[in-house]
């Protein structure tokens, strides 16, 4: 299954990644590549792991850090206390530091250097994303698709701020045609 990008903010993103299908919750983490490659769609930095140091599988750090997000934002939203320690447990481990890059054809840079090759230090950025929305998103902002199926987060970055669906094309078309049909079912009646 691609993966799709439509949260508007790599945290959220990073929830869409289990999501419903047909009915049916899909899981797009199956494996530790599949992890991989979600970091690398995302623009974010993918480490290699070290198969004989690390204490379990990319995929179930993945699978425990998304469960962690969903619970901490689902409870934000709510205006509820949630608890961070496994979030800190990530960012903890995360193990890095800025450097300054200067190549003689740009202007200086800074990028992160990260130091952990273990399946958490790999995830970190993806926890860093999620303590940034925790602590600085506008939670007026940060919205479930209003799709009754749809298990889908996201940022509304519209002008309006009236997004209502994970995607137009999707949740919002289903919508749209299934409410012509209850109109049209009422005309004929």
């Amino acid at each position: 299954m691609k993966t799709r990008f439509l949260a508007g903010h790599p945290a959220l993103d990073f929830l869409n990644t289990r999501r419903r299908v047909d009915g049916e919750l899909v899981d797009l983490l199956g494996r530790d590549e599949d992890v991989l490659r979600w970091l690398g769609q995302a623009g974010l930095p993918v480490l290699e792991i070290d198969r004989e140091t690390a204490p379990s599988s990319l995929v179930d750090a993945a699978r425990t850090l998304r469960e962690t997000i969903r619970s901490l934002v689902e409870r934000r939203k709510a205006g509820q206390r949630g608890d961070p320690s496994v979030l800190n447990a990530f960012l903890a481990e995360a193990q890095s530091h800025p450097r300054l890059v200067w190549n003689k054809q740009r202007s200086p840079t800074i990028d992160r250097v990260r130091r952990s090759e273990t399946p958490v230090g790999i995830l970190a950025p993806v926890a860093e994303a999620a303590a940034d929305l925790l602590v600085t998103g506008d939670f007026k902002l940060v919205k479930r698709c209003e799709d009754e199926i749809c298990e889908l987060w996201f940022f509304d970055q519209t002008k309006s701020h009236h997004r209502r669906w994970c995607s137009t094309a999707l949740c919002g078309n289903r919508h749209k045609v299934a409410a012509y049909r209850k109109r049209r079912r009422a005309e004929n009646q």
